[in-house]
């Protein structure tokens, strides 16, 4: 590497921000870029070409980095003990009438929503609907349902999309626990991907205040109730002091979930959001079989899905099968993914439908945002759709659409509760103001913000247009619906194709080998242009439904990120769109422009055509992606920083002049930065 006098900033006329000053030197705890989750895969390192080439060996090569997980669970089951803890306080919560809390941030806070939603409070409301509750119903909570509470970081409204500021606060994760109210004796499961995330940490911080000063039996006692699921190996969290914190706590029960490198460079939202997924939910899962086990008979158990005697290992060991149903079926998922892509290929937009899997689907689409720099959701403000995707649901109203969404009312951060120790504990300028201005979007008002519901008013607002996709996903009995003309499913799937749009419909279950056939010759389908996926699962021993939520997730996982990729969202399996709205991800992005920048300059072919650069170092990287922000945040359209910084810097050293962003903005809109890095890069051809 030769050195040079004048350096990219002076090149560049750029001062670094007194933020990109203080993130450099300040927040050293925020630079992420050596965690293990941050790393390339191996397997998908060339995705976003093979994507680009064919699907179907796109496809594969995300789905194949799943397989990382089996291996995680294939090693667990050589100890269980941690998880049957954490089942037995699941149990002992339930019998003593305490709450169980599950905090995460970001896809951890969505998995903690999914878990009360489309886990928890389905299975207690089937109960409650049924004979059996009056075998139960003196023994139990009278409020089951609602004893589990998955909690978000930022609350309700974080489902849509993050609150800029919350995740680097361990204030937050302590405040919401102490405004849902806990107490000691509740259990608490603070899961985050990476193991340092700040407002997770508090949460856990929370919990143990709980219990006061923790002593001999007192220390037992927490560890029996505060657990923290996490997925990077310990010695990678170590220079992280709020990691170390956990990490060293003997009243923190820690359960690792590590698998490796996601298919997509720090895009947790993939293996590890999906092993913590299963891991959770085979917790509650096995919690709730050991209370119901004291009051029902075999033959009842089996009614509700306990088949036999289900113990860990069983379960760990099936989950390789979720895969190979998937693998067997990519090439339908191709033809899907080819279709999404053609719809935004071609301006138009896609709209998914969704009840039992609800929760599900919409935290793919929610999270396709961040991670590849798409307008977030749309609000009911919005003249016209901005967004490429919409999700929507039955219901009369977007307030009905909520309580089906969530198995409850909205629940916002209240800003009495909230500011007074915003305003007096929050020491860093920049993360106050963050979280000060985040607090005003989280409101209890916003509920009225976003309508996901299948109703008049948001057809002739936002309905289908010709050339749109609609994408239904039916679950169980929901397939049987479909031949059922004034069912909800029926309904959009005749709107959208009397709109002349096409539709896609994923089907999950074991109810339709017989009255497939018969079910789709009552759609108006077109079989040349319109796609059915069937992804046929047995219930036997899935009291909870998990199964199908986790294979669901892995699916629309690899789906969303070929489509992306297709989009030109990616380089190679980084992350060039990322959104920098937070610390750890404004650290991913500096990383990112730093690699690719340098990268190119390696190149035999650069020094050749060019002459020799010195290379990027973190603090110059840092500073160009600030000055984009800046440049970004008076931008009308989503433009990525990550390639308009490693385009400007390129083009400039290029030209041996200062390429402005403007002139940046014009070659990123001409060429996707694949592509553009590809003319300077060899290697990545």
């Amino acid at each position: 590497m030769k050195t040079t006098e004048i350096s990219v900033l002076s090149l560049l006329n750029i001062e670094p921000s007194s933020r990109s000053v203080d993130f450099v030197h300040n927040k050293k705890q925020f630079q992420l870029h050596h965690l293990l989750t941050e790393q390339r895969h191996p397997q998908t390192w060339n995705l976003s070409a093979s994507v680009r080439e064919d699907f179907i060996e796109g496809l594969n090569q995300i789905i194949c980095v799943d397989e990382d997980i089996s291996q995680t669970f294939k090693r667990m089951t050589q100890d269980v003990s941690k998880l049957n803890q954490a089942a037995e306080a699941v149990r002992r919560a339930i019998r003593e009438k305490q709450k169980i809390f599950i905090y995460g941030c970001g896809s951890t806070g969505r998995l903690a929503k999914q878990m009360e939603s489309a886990i928890w409070r389905p299975f207690w409301t089937q109960i409650k609907d049924s004979r059996i509750w009056d075998m139960l119903k003196t023994s139990l909570p009278g409020d089951i349902e609602d004893r589990l509470i998955g909690e978000m970081t930022g609350g309700d409204r974080a489902l849509i999309s993050a609150l800029e500021g919350f995740e680097d606060l361990e204030l937050v994760g302590k405040l919401q626990l102490l405004d849902r109210g806990i107490k000691k004796g509740d259990v608490v499961f603070g899961i985050t991907e990476g193991g340092e995330t700040s407002s997770v940490i508090g949460a856990i911080r929370a919990a143990l205040e709980q219990h006061g000063e923790l002593t001999g039996e007192a220390v037992t006692e927490a560890g029996n109730q505060i657990y923290f699921l996490y997925n990077n190996p310990d010695d990678r969290l170590e220079c992280f002091d709020r990691s170390r914190f956990v990490m060293n706590h003997p009243g923190i029960t820690k359960i690792n979930l590590a698998t490796g490198p996601q298919a997509l460079a720090g895009s947790t939202r993939m293996q590890a959001a999906t092993s913590e997924t299963f891991i959770m939910g085979l917790i509650i899962e096995e919690g709730i079989r050991r209370v119901l086990k004291n009051y029902l008979s075999r033959k009842e158990l089996s009614s509700l899905g306990f088949a036999g005697q289900p113990r860990y290992e069983k379960r760990l060991s099936s989950f390789p099968s979720l895969i190979n149903i998937l693998r067997s079926h990519v090439k339908i998922i191709s033809r899907i993914t080819a279709l999404e892509s053609e719809t935004y290929q071609n301006a138009h937009r896609t709209t998914y439908f969704a009840k039992k899997a609800l929760i599900t689907v919409f935290i793919d689409c929610a999270e396709r945002s961040p991670t590849f720099h798409l307008h977030p959701l749309d609000t009911v403000q919005e003249s016209e759709r901005e967004s490429w995707i919409q999700v929507w649901t039955e219901g009369k109203d977007s307030i009905d659409a909520w309580n089906r969404f969530l198995g409850r009312s909205f629940r916002g951060l209240e800003n009495s509760f909230y500011e007074p120790p915003f305003q007096s504990r929050i020491d860093d300028p920049y993360l106050k103001q963050a979280a000060l201005k985040s607090l005003s979007m989280a409101g209890q008002n916003q509920v009225e913000l976003y309508d996901f519901s299948l109703s008049d008013d948001n057809i002739s607002k936002r309905g289908p247009q010709k050339g749109d996709l609609g994408v239904a996903v039916c679950v169980d009995e929901e397939i049987e619906q479909l031949g059922i003309p004034e069912s909800s499913f029926c309904r959009f799937i005749h709107l959208f194709k009397s709109r002349g749009a096409r539709v896609a419909l994923v089907l999950v279950g074991d109810r339709m080998r017989e009255s497939l056939e018969r079910i789709v010759s009552l759609l108006p389908l077109d079989k040349d242009k319109d796609i059915i996926l069937p992804l046929f699962m047995t219930r036997g021993d899935d009291p909870l439904g998990l199964n199908t939520q986790v294979i669901l997730k892995i699916l629309l996982n690899a789906h969303s990120t070929a489509v992306m990729a297709r989009m030109g969202k990616i380089v190679g399996n980084t992350m060039t769109n990322v959104k920098p709205s937070n610390l750890k991800l404004i650290g991913r992005a500096t990383h990112l422009i730093l690699s690719h920048v340098n990268d190119v300059l390696s190149q035999e072919e650069w020094e050749k055509t060019y002459g020799e650069a010195a290379h990027l170092n973190y603090a110059e990287a840092n500073a160009v992606l600030f000055d984009a922000m800046d440049y970004v945040s008076v931008q009308t359209c989503q433009i990525s920083e990550v390639a308009l910084s490693i385009i400007r810097i390129l083009e400039s050293l290029k030209e041996k002049r200062v390429v402005a962003w403007n002139e940046a903005r014009s070659i990123a809109e001409t060429y996707e930065l694949e592509r553009y890095l590809e003319r300077l890069n060899p290697s990545l051809r």
